[in-house]
């Protein structure tokens, strides 16, 4: 969806007010007057496609509202000269590093002072936003009076992924004008919402069209505009013992999403306005205070980071995308889900099988998802439209890229390239899903093996942003560019691996998986070591990720990894394959360790009184992991520390507060990451002997 907005805008002409002059004394804004006294200031952060708030900005900004203080024009216009939004929030770099609440809080209350003096102004203000107003660029908004989105505007506080809450004054004025419920929830969850959704919310007073921009401007400067008004809701919402009784509510909900020893910054957000909502100039004071000491949480910092592992993924994939026409063989569960995201995203796709059933099955859910990501119904049906059922494989002939997603059987595969490959465009690359089997082994049999890679996909396909792009020895590196180019087209995250058995991945996730067969052989409870790693911050444990992932693939996979590793993994317990051959195979079977209903495991709660997690638990599970994360660097498989944290929170869902299993190794110490192994490895055996990579790990 972002990347269609872009398009959007990259197009459109926006409506900035009289011509200003050439020299500016700003080197960010521009400021001029328009024929009826009213002041136009333009966001245009120098050097930048996007606006973003940083202290250079705000003490321009500081300048600038002294000036119109003194000049007092007839109103003031609050606008972005960027195309791709008004403002997108903080300036990230500012906040990394930061280890002294003190010295966050004294920055925090200059931006502070800034923001109050532009509220403060004795003219009218109006901020007319277009593209994305995001966090601090929201709360700017919310210091004008009135406030216009073009029809296409996007409003969010996304703080509470980067483990804070809003901290230009948003809490405040947020709550203020909005219902607080719905203001909470807003920020607690990071959503975004539409210039409708917000016109209804009272969070903008009207939405209008860039060619209308003028006239809403004046409307609004004298007096002519309908302004929202905080209905008498709002005040009985933010009185404090109703608030006493919500905020408990806030708090028991919050806590299904995030526990509050992993992510503070939600529970900080409700304290917040639980205790000083009603009582402006207290709750402003005490936001600043809260805002610093999230910043130096290990949370806040490694949600940073991780924030900043996206965009260094991005960058791989930055490049002059080539692919057009997309042609998938296979429309089972990764296939048509794959053929699905590549449609959604602007690909003309052409889907393939042996059956029609398969083929089907792909469209339905093809159609269901455009149902979810997209809000308009005539972008659904274009998505729709670019998905094409190819029982005959024509699609091969066109196609710039051809994905392979058949079972993970090597004959099969092989006799599949056999078909294509004299059928394919000079050019075209050809792809395979494979989770499990070598390129190595793949590429024997093909004309021109240069043209193979890997592009590993991870379930479920619209869900998780990871894709592993897999290279052979012979594989052509400008062929390899261009996939990287169609990762970043697809709006997903490329990880360049050089292959081997399971990749990276499923190399690292498979001992975590099969850790955990181990201990339910030891009669512990599959509950309480699902509980081991969610407490930890999983997302979910690895019995219940096994039966999301399919036994049958877990075995599989584990079976060809033990081929090659074995004794470095875990054995794999007889019991799993009667398991499997019974056809008890998880969510796709409705039974697997859980009973599964509408997609969602059935757990009964842990007793109270049995046995609880323990910290030997927990290594068993995680310490494996980042101990495959250095072999797979010692080996050459990846080549930088920082995208493998990024692969397996992007991947897996790895814990992302804390930086991923590299970089958690890190912050606990590799010396006793090796000796808490050392002693796992006395008591359970050498699979969890430390790689020889940690003696050169930094």
């Amino acid at each position: 969806m972002d990347s269609q907005i872009m398009d959007v805008l990259a197009g459109r002409v926006l409506e900035l007010g009289p011509k200003p002059t050439a020299e500016s004394p700003y080197r960010n804004f521009k400021l001029t007057r328009d024929e009826d006294g009213i002041a136009w200031l333009l966001f245009d952060r120098a050097g930048a496609s996007a606006n973003t708030l940083s202290v250079d900005l705000l003490d321009e900004l500081d300048a600038i509202v002294s000036e119109l203080h003194s000049q007092r024009p007839a109103g003031l216009v609050v606008r972005s000269a960027k195309k791709s939004g008004f403002i997108a929030g903080a300036d990230v770099n500012e906040f990394r590093g930061a280890t002294d609440p003190g010295t966050v809080e004294t920055a925090i209350g200059r931006a502070h002072a800034v923001i109050d003096r532009l509220e403060a102004l004795r003219v009218p203000s109006v901020a007319v936003i277009h593209g994305f107003c995001l966090g601090g660029g929201l709360e700017v908004a919310l210091a004008c009076q009135m406030r216009i989105a073009i029809d296409d505007a996007r409003f969010g506080f996304p703080e509470v992924m980067l483990g804070l809450h809003p901290g230009l004054g948003g809490t405040v004025r947020f709550t203020e004008l909005v219902n607080p419920m719905q203001a909470m929830t807003l920020m607690l969850t990071g959503k975004t919402i539409d210039a409708r959704r917000a016109r209804s919310l009272g969070l903008v007073d009207a939405v209008t069209q860039e060619r209308h921009v003028r006239n809403a401007v004046k409307d609004a400067v004298f007096g002519r505009l309908k302004r929202a008004k905080p209905g008498p809701l709002n005040a009985i919402l933010n009185f404090a013992p109703v608030r006493g009784f919500l905020a408990s509510r806030m708090r028991s909900e919050a806590a299904k999403a995030a526990p509050r020893a992993h992510y503070p910054a939600p529970y900080a957000l409700i304290d917040l306005w639980e205790k000083h909502a009603g009582n402006r100039t207290a709750m402003l004071n005490a936001e600043k205070t809260s805002f610093a000491n999230l910043m130096v949480t290990p949370t806040a910092q490694n949600l940073i980071r991780v924030f900043f592992l996206r965009e260094q993924m991005k960058k791989i994939a930055a490049g002059g995308n080539k692919i057009a026409h997309v042609h998938v063989i296979g429309a089972g569960a990764m296939g048509g889900d794959i053929a699905a995201w590549c449609a959604s995203q602007d690909m003309r796709v052409t889907l393939a099988d042996m059956k029609a059933e398969p083929i089907a099955g792909a469209l339905k859910r093809a159609a269901d998802l455009f149902g979810k990501i997209m809000r308009k119904k005539i972008d659904q049906r274009d998505a729709l439209d670019r998905l094409i059922p190819d029982m005959e494989g024509e699609g091969v002939r066109n196609a710039d890229l051809v994905i392979e997603a058949v079972p993970e059987k090597l004959e099969l595969k092989q006799k599949v390239y056999a078909g294509l490959e004299p059928r394919m465009k000079p050019g075209a690359i050809l792809a395979t899903n494979t989770s499990s089997i070598p390129l190595q082994d793949l590429r024997t049999t093909l004309q021109r093996p240069e043209r193979l890679l890997g592009l590993h996909f991870f379930n479920p396909v619209s869900r998780l942003q990871l894709v592993e792009i897999v290279s052979h020895d012979g594989t052509d590196p400008a062929l390899l560019g261009e996939a990287l180019a169609f990762v970043g087209a697809i709006d997903r995250l490329p990880l360049p691996v050089k292959s081997s058995p399971g990749f990276l991945v499923n190399r690292a996730l498979t001992p975590y998986m099969l850790e955990a067969m181990l201990m339910l052989d030891e009669k512990i409870d599959q509950r309480l070591i699902d509980a081991a790693a969610v407490e930890f911050g999983m997302p979910m444990g690895p019995i219940e990720l096994a039966d999301q992932v399919g036994l049958d693939i877990c075995l599989d996979v584990g079976d060809m990894l033990r081929s090659k590793f074995g004794d470095h993994l875990p054995p794999t317990p007889a019991w799993l394959r009667d398991k499997v051959a019974r056809g008890e195979l998880g969510r796709k079977t409705g039974k697997g360790f859980y009973s599964w209903k509408d997609g969602k495991a059935e757990k009964a709660p842990l007793s109270e009184t049995g046995p609880r997690v323990t910290d030997e638990m927990i290594d068993r599970l995680v310490l494996p992991m980042s101990n495959v994360c250095v072999a797979a660097l010692r080996e050459g498989i990846v080549d930088n520390a920082d995208v493998v944290d990024g692969a397996m929170i992007f991947g897996t869902g790895y814990a992302p507060f804390r930086g991923g299993p590299l970089n958690y190794a890190r912050t606990r110490g590799t010396d006793n990451v090796v000796s808490a192994m050392r002693a796992l490895a006395q008591k359970f055996g050498d699979r969890f002997a430390p790689d020889a990579g940690w003696e050169t790990f930094k």
